[in-house]
């Protein structure tokens, strides 16, 4: 059984580039405890609210609850949950997850083949990542579910899409090696340094290694766009989250005075970020209303 084809195909509701990380994102934080502790259950209770943090921070903008993945993920047979009663799961309702004691677990062949192949368990956390989130956040997404990052191997192939080794460079010449929402333009020599090149449709989710679908950002504002704390409105200015809190005044010069202001780039010629992609953006990443442009 090739484990990586089987989790490559987790089923998802996907209608319109529609995000739902559910499944994958307790998969992953699965795969942290049982890097723990490989006998070891996953009670609901006793997970509930990590699994919601984890929706929360790295979930669509909409409310969600972990009761879902946890039921559902069972007919990916990947998964398997128990209740006091004894195996198969009571539904997706929280009530009853809560109230029958569920408690999941790795599919049992699942969890011989981690034991076979020391290597598949960061070569499928590896292949969740790269479907489903943005390379900006894999880092700190591994160490919030207390696994490590592994290298990139065969996972490309497995959708049969590669990255384009371009993009980056196609994106920084095109915005002139400035960030398009600060315009930092820092170099060492004529090497620029910090600048990276976003994705604002996630190449995940069917976005092109293309310059309309990218923008030229400092690694801050890069890491801010992917959590949905930026965004890009339909008059091409900034859109900062009115869930963005920041007493700081770092804060309020790096991000909150951002609201409102036009982008930098791209210069002429090149092609702007495109409306379906900024739409998607908008729709899957951005969280909530964005705030008033700040008085100039």
């Amino acid at each position: 059984m090739d484990w990586l084809e089987r989790i490559a195909r987790l089923r998802q509701w996907t209608q319109r580039g529609t995000r739902a990380p559910h499944k994958p994102l307790l998969l992953l934080y699965a795969l942290g405890r049982y890097r723990e502790d490989p006998d070891g259950g996953l009670r609901y209770t006793a997970v509930e609210r990590d699994l919601q943090r984890l929706l929360v921070e790295y979930g669509p903008p909409h409310r969600t609850t972990p009761a879902y993945p946890f039921h559902h993920l069972v007919g990916d047979g990947v998964w398997e949950v128990r209740t006091d009663r004894g195996p198969g799961s009571p539904g997706s309702g929280v009530r009853d997850l809560r109230e029958t004691g569920a408690t999941g677990r790795l599919a049992p062949d699942l969890r011989a083949a981690l034991r076979r192949e020391p290597d598949l368990l960061g070569r499928i956390a590896r292949l969740l990542l790269d479907l489903h989130f943005p390379p900006s956040l894999h880092g700190e997404l591994c160490e919030a579910v207390g696994l490590e990052a592994e290298p990139a191997g065969r996972l490309a192939a497995v959708r049969g899409r590669r990255r384009d080794p371009r993009m980056r460079e196609l994106v920084l010449t095109a915005y002139e090696y400035r960030c398009a929402f600060c315009g930092y333009d820092g170099r060492i020599g004529a090497v620029p340094v910090g600048l990276e090149a976003a994705h604002v449709r996630w190449w995940a989710f069917g976005g092109p290694d293309e310059v309309e679908n990218g923008l030229c950002l400092c690694a801050l504002h890069h890491k801010l766009f992917d959590k949905g704390v930026l965004g890009v409105g339909d008059d091409r200015r900034v859109l900062v989250s009115q869930r963005f809190v920041g007493h700081s005044a770092a804060a309020r010069e790096h991000v909150t005075a951002l609201a409102g202001r036009p982008l930098v780039g791209p210069r002429p010629g090149a092609r702007p970020v495109a409306a379906a992609h900024r739409d998607w953006h908008a729709r899957q990443v951005f969280h909530g209303e964005p705030c008033p442009a700040a008085a100039v």
